[in-house]
């Protein structure tokens, strides 16, 4: 098996690169160039692999598939997860809780975010079109929504392996990685349901479902991560997620045959 990551994203994602290692034969591909010609050399490197694909690059995902590569997660996936607007939409199909998220502030103060933003990232709060921060890019705004926490749901095939929630005592952002608080979380049964409902409507393999605690109980839906990160479950899990991961496309490669028969 082959887990591809960007440069950069390997070095930071090192430690779990290494546990993925401790339980599977991985094969570590860094690459940087997506051009064309550069996919067109990667795509006969992937060939008759099954890639982890741990990149926000869905047109890159869309270009290995239709070049023959197994990848988890499958394209759709990544192109559904890296823009807001359309995770928002199909949120909105499957009939879930989800805040609501507009192409054009609906009023002020409200949150901008760029479309394909992750890890809490290019994410503010403005009271006039004047501060948004962002020079260029797709974004979308949504309703500054009173919670107490948020939440990351853990989903691997079709279970949830986990759930953390995440607190902040400054400002609105909870991200682990931006200093947050986490910790282990237990989802209610209507939050399992919903969480499931999103993961089996996207065919995922490996994704992580966020949502918002209201102070009311409800719940709201508000982003999916692929790739998702791991460092808050870690932190707060005595599973080894990556040793989870690694059964589970052990499974896909046994129902999933995809390598010629005479390899």
């Amino acid at each position: 098996m082959i887990v591809l990551y960007e440069t950069k994203d390997a070095v930071r994602n090192a430690g779990f690169i290494q546990e993925l290692q401790k339980f599977g034969e991985f094969r570590l591909v860094q690459w940087n160039d997506w051009t064309e010609d550069g996919l067109s050399v990667l795509a006969d490197t992937l060939q008759g692999e099954l890639v982890l694909f741990r990149v926000r690059r869905p047109e890159a995902a869309r270009f290995l598939e239709d070049h023959g590569v197994f990848l988890v997660n499958r394209a759709e996936v990544n192109r559904v997860a890296n823009d807001k607007w359309q995770s928002f939409q199909l949120m909105q199909l499957l009939g879930v809780p989800v805040i609501p998220t507009y192409r054009e502030a609906p009023a002020f103060p409200c949150v901008v975010k760029t479309a394909d933003g992750h890890g809490g990232t290019e994410v503010e709060v403005i009271a006039s079109l004047d501060e948004v921060p962002f020079e260029s890019g797709s974004l979308v705004f949504q309703p500054v929504v009173e919670h107490t926490a948020d939440v990351r749901a853990y989903v691997i095939g079709n279970e949830v392996v986990g759930a953390v929630k995440r607190s902040s005592a400054d400002g609105f952002k909870a991200n682990y990685s931006l200093g947050g608080s986490a910790e282990k979380y237990m989802l209610s049964a209507a939050q399992e349901q919903d969480v499931l409902k999103i993961a089996q409507a996207l065919n995922g393999d490996y994704i992580g479902v966020d949502f918002l605690l209201l102070p009311d109980g409800r719940h709201v839906f508000n982003e999916i991560e692929d790739p998702v990160g791991a460092r808050s479950f870690y932190e707060t899990h005595d599973d080894n997620i990556a040793e989870l991961l690694v059964m589970h496309l052990r499974k896909i490669e046994k129902e999933r045959p995809f390598r010629p028969k005479d390899k």
